[in-house]
């Protein structure tokens, strides 16, 4: 029962690591573009104006980041969980159950 209840606990936490799919919605390309090099410098010149002209010397992009809030608290219960089930079964097997 105590294998089950691990078994159990483990896969409930795998369910909040996030997927990483290999697999892109749209089909690939088959023909290359040929303005990729003049946008790539065109953004590029873009971006060094751009930061150039701010004043702090900040020159890396604002990419934002993923609320981490479901990860934590659905780590910190199946952490509290997996904690609770060893505390209880030593005190079972301390008791004579």
């Amino acid at each position: 029962m105590l294998t089950a209840t691990a078994a159990g606990t483990l896969l409930g936490a795998l369910w909040f690591v996030p997927s990483a799919n290999a697999t892109d919605d749209h089909p690939a390309r088959t023909e290359p573009s040929a303005t990729t090099t003049s946008q790539v410098t065109t953004q590029a010149r873009v971006t060094t104006e751009i930061s150039s002209t701010t004043g702090d010397g900040t020159r890396l992009a604002d990419t934002g980041s993923f609320d981490t809030t479901p990860y934590v608290i659905g780590g910190t219960m199946f952490l509290t969980l997996g904690a609770g089930f060893v505390v209880y079964s030593v005190r079972r097997e301390r008791l004579g159950f």
